[in-house]
Formats: C-alpha cells, structure tokens, sequence
C-alpha cells in the first residue's frame, strides 16, 4: 500500500501534476483503500482547519513579504556593490562578491531562488562584462542563492520548526554559524576555482574605491538585521512578531530608496498571495499523504526495524540524508514536508549523548544542509534552473559544471556538521528565549 501511494504521487508528477495535487491525490486514494470515504471526509474537515488556523502559520507571509520587499525596491543593487568593492581586489572577487551579496540578501529574504534570482539580475551583466565566464558566473550565482535559506530567516527552516514543534528562534541561531560556514567555504572554492583553471575569471578586477554612498547603501540592511534579530533574541517580541516589524522596516528601507512603484508594490503582495497559497496547499497534501501513509504503519515498522538493527546513530543520520535524491523530482519545500513527520521520530528515538532539544536543533540543520545541496545537484537543481534561465546566451550543462566545486564545498561541510553537532548549538547555549 505504501508503495502504491508512493507510486500514484510520482506517475502524477512526472505528467507534470503539480506537487501539492500530486500528493493530496495519492493520499486521497491511499486513505479510501484503507479507510474508505467517510473517515477521509472527516480527517479532511479537520485537519484543513487546524492546519491553517495555527498562529505559528503567519510568520510565512510575513517573511516572504519582507522579502518581496526587499526585491521590488532596489537593495540588491546596493549589496552587491558594496560586496563588490570589498572584494573585487582578489582574483574572481566579483564572484566572491556575489556570493557575499546573495549572503546579505539572504539575511532579510529567506528564500532561495528569490536571492539566485534578485542577485543574478545585478551581478550577471557585471561577471560577463568583467570576462567572468558563463560557467563560473552562473555557478556562482546558483551556489550564492541556496545562501538565501541557510542565512536566517529561513522559510525551509520555519517549516521545520512548525512541523516538529521546535523554537524557531533557537534553530535560527543554530543555523548562523553553519550558514557562515557556507559563505567562507564558497569564497574558497571560487579562489581554488579560478586559479586551477585561470581562464574563467580575470586576473585583477578593477575594484572601486569604498565610497560613503556604498556604505550608506548597505545601512538599511543592517539595520533590518539587527531590528528584528536583536528583538528577538532580546525579548523583545516573537519571531513572528519579529517577522511583521521586518516586513515594515524592509518596506520603510525601499520606499527611502525610492524604487519602489505602485506597481511593484501590487507585485509584492501578489507574489506573497502566490507563494503563500503554494506553501499552504502543499502542506495539506504533505498532511494527507502522511496520514496514509501512517495508516500502513510503514513509518512505525521502519522505524523499529531501523533501531533493531543497531546502526550508529550518526550511520542513521547520514542514511537519511541521502534522501537528497529526491530533489531530483521535488522542491525543497515538498521534501520537508513529506519526509520529516517521516524520519524525525525515528532520528528522535536514537541515542546521540545529547538532549532532545539539541538533537532536535540540530537535525534540523542537517535537513537544511541537505536541502541546500539538492537545490544545486543535477538533474533538476531549482536554482541552476533558474539562474540559467536568466542567462540565455549559456548552455545549461556549462552551470551545472559550474555548480560542481560548490557542491563540493557543500558535501565538505555537511560531513563537517554531521561529525561535529556543537558548531550547529554553539550560539543556542547564548540565548535565553
């Protein structure tokens, strides 16, 4: 039965159903062979309202408008040019650059392809106008916007911390420093990059001088971060408190720079409407598959058989994300909501020498890492997808050759947080909330 419902949802996907539909279907029929229709009626009429109606909800729009925000006004161009005269000194400092921008974007977004895809409208032109080549450039740019999640806030993140009742602000600290971690070990892939093959960057970019305009450009940022991250790991409101003041703060920052239209500003709310309804609807077909698939007992067994036999908990752990596969057919989003209800019981039930909250906190930093790498590995790779899209003129093989030295870097620090759980609960111990 599991691996019929399991089948129904990808013959569905790969006809191109989309994958919120593809898994309320397959869990629909899994539920009725199992159940029949009157219970699935009435799991239905319950479960939509207490999906939806949990408070803990909102903190979605509220950071992806903060992000839509931050789009539409024009704070990308003033990043990236500040990270570009910071970095543009070094050989493949543009590159650098980008990564350092889609980093700081990163800080007030909170998605992925939104960074690769605000980030690249600036930085592309300026990499290709420099002789930066295609490869390396989109490259680059696509590694640069998995930043976008792994900086706080973090929608992947906030998903994982509702589904498994976790403090958002405590795995938002955890992910600091395994997000900073990122960015050093994508500035040193780009400098191993472009030295073992010379030709893909130039050999001194011509930096601009730090100028008090490029300083003052990446004020409002700053400010943003330090508004809503200090509030809340002051005390001073919750993050979803925290995300609403840094919606209006980001709004406040983009009408300062005068870019933002009334048109944009319509687009704003409706890419948040969009976004939003996708991020809904998907989990309420990740609740009723789930919820078949509970019914077959699967998850139970696997569980119990995965204990009886023994393994090294770390063993378990780095199984399980192997399921970077299914990027393959899935977005990050679609990934976490099925496979979470799924394995952290079962991650929950091993002994790692730690308490569960830790273990929890932690796990959840490995999902992200995870994540972060299917988001970038072929086949698929939503952000290659994207920046190449961007980018008409090169062939998309030339991306995913160029995304390779990152995912490098990214399986580097993914074996690094896997063997050595304190770097990702070092700054909890620091906060009080």
């Amino acid at each position: 039965m599991a691996l019929l419902i399991f089948g129904v949802m990808l013959t569905l996907m790969a006809i191109r159903v989309p994958i919120a539909v593809a898994m309320f279907i397959a869990g629909g029929v899994g539920y009725v062979l199992q159940a029949g229709w009157l219970p699935l009626s009435s799991f239905l009429s319950a479960q939509a309202y207490a999906r939806f109606a949990s408070y803990d909800l909102s903190v979605i729009p509220l950071f992806i408008l903060m992000g839509n925000f931050a789009t539409q006004g024009g704070i990308s161009r003033s990043l990236f040019q500040f990270a570009a005269t910071v970095m543009g000194r070094f050989k493949g400092g543009l590159a650098m650059g980008s990564v350092l921008a889609c980093a700081a974007f990163g800080a007030i977004c909170g998605s992925s392809v939104a960074t690769a895809a605000t980030i690249t409208q600036v930085a592309l032109p300026e990499m290709r106008k420099h002789g930066y080549s295609g490869r390396l450039s989109t490259g680059a740019l696509a590694a640069g916007g998995t930043l976008g999640i792994l900086i706080p806030p973090s929608v992947p993140l906030v998903i994982y911390a509702i589904l498994t009742e976790q403090n958002i602000a405590k795995l938002f600290a955890a992910a600091m420093l395994p997000g900073l971690i990122a960015v050093v070990g994508y500035m040193i892939a780009i400098a191993v990059y472009v030295r073992w093959f010379p030709g893909h960057a130039p050999e001194r970019d011509d930096a601009p001088a730090m100028t008090a305009q490029a300083l003052i450009g990446i004020l409002p940022i700053a400010v943003i971060f330090i508004l809503v991250f200090g509030g809340i790991y002051g005390g001073l409101f919750t993050p979803t408190e925290g995300a609403a003041v840094g919606a209006f703060a980001t709004f406040g920052a983009a009408l300062i720079k005068r870019e933002l239209t009334v048109s944009k500003l319509r687009q704003c709310f409706y890419a948040t409407a969009e976004s939003t309804a996708m991020i809904f609807l998907i989990f309420l077909g990740a609740d009723l598959m789930n919820s078949a698939l509970a019914l077959t007992q699967v998850p139970a067994q696997l569980a119990g058989a995965v204990q009886g036999w023994g393994l090294p908990p770390l063993a378990v752990v780095a199984a399980i994300l192997l399921y970077v596969v299914l990027g393959a057919v899935m977005d990050e989003l679609s990934m976490i909501l099925l496979t979470i209800p799924i394995f952290f019981p079962m991650v929950m039930a091993l002994d790692f020498g730690m308490p569960a909250e830790s273990v929890a906190l932690w796990f959840g930093i490995m999902v992200l890492m995870t994540v972060g790498f299917g988001l970038l590995a072929p086949p698929v790779g939503l952000n290659v997808y994207v920046v190449n899209g961007m980018a008409k003129d090169i062939p998309i093989a030339e991306s995913y050759r160029g995304v390779m030295p990152f995912l490098l870097s990214d399986t580097l620090r993914t074996l690094l947080l896997l063997l050595f759980p304190g770097i990702s609960l070092w700054l909890v111990q620091y906060i009080g909330v």
